[in-house]
């Protein structure tokens, strides 16, 4: 997975392997702030314009971005592109440099994860990747924040994935790590996280007694304390619906897999 090397300063939000965990922990606590005391961070964008380009579908995402903006004092504009590539009628290098002149911040939803490194390079504002086909960062932080709300802390807990490998996969390895999580992938072996995910979650890792693991049986659940699944057919896998339905059947979690924790684990589902 190729990303913007500019971790330092982070000048953009592309993938969570690009933070440092002083960063990481930073956000975490900014979370915590923002949504304890909202009134506080009414002006935190004031005079800002934010671009979302978007080549998929979104409610949650649209939405909680939209609604985010504005109540960080911005303004937040639309631009469809379900029904056009970006950079199909004129080259990401273009967009990023005319999205620069009038906007402060793009934040991109597309199907490739190149086209958001692409406008992240080229481009002399912040890029935050709102999904892409290998990773969704923004997804995982939230989560954890979520976990992190429950449990008071998530150092020493263990994350289950079940299911497909896939970019929500991807980025909850990396928010495992960095947060002290012991993360387990329980998936078919047709389908497994990303060639890379063990190796990088040993650089993220920030502790040594968590773990990585990737099993296809059930049985890796056992002792878990939070359980993550996502959909089986993703936006743009509808002619494998079939296909990956039988793939999948096993790994639908039900009651009795829940109880193979052994424990009152959570559930977690990034919906739809």
């Amino acid at each position: 997975m190729e990303t913007k090397p500019n971790a330092g300063t982070m000048t953009d939000f592309i993938s969570l392997k690009d933070l440092s965990v002083s960063r990481w922990r930073q956000l975490m606590r900014v979370s915590e702030e923002v949504k304890r005391h909202p009134a506080n961070f009414r002006q935190m964008l004031p005079s800002k314009s934010i671009v979302m380009l978007f080549e998929k579908a979104s409610l949650r995402t649209r939405l909680t971005f939209e609604l985010g903006v504005k109540q960080l004092g911005g303004e937040a504009v639309y631009l469809d592109y379900q029904d056009s590539k970006l950079g199909g009628r004129e080259s990401l290098v273009d967009v990023a440099k005319n999205m620069e002149r009038w906007f402060d911040c793009i934040v991109a939803r597309t199907f490739s994860h190149q086209t958001v490194v692409t406008l992240a390079e080229h481009g002399s504002i912040p890029v935050i990747n709102a999904l892409t086909d290998e990773e969704h960062p923004c997804q995982a932080l939230a989560d954890t924040f979520t976990l992190a709300e429950k449990w008071g802390d998530v150092a020493g807990k263990t994350l289950a994935f079940i299911g497909d490998g896939n970019n929500v996969c991807a980025s909850l390895i990396h928010a495992a790590a960095l947060s002290g999580m012991s993360f387990v992938a329980i998936t078919p072996p047709t389908h497994k996280p990303y060639a890379s995910a063990e190796e990088d979650y040993k650089q993220l890792a920030v502790s040594d007694a968590s773990r990585y693991r990737w099993t296809d049986s059930l049985d890796g659940l056992k002792g878990v304390d939070a359980v993550y699944t996502d959909t089986w057919v993703s936006m743009g896998q509808e002619d494998e619906t079939r296909e990956r339905v039988q793939v999948f059947q096993k790994y639908q979690v039900t009651p009795e897999v829940m109880a193979m924790t052994g424990r009152t684990a959570y559930f977690m589902h990034c919906l739809p």
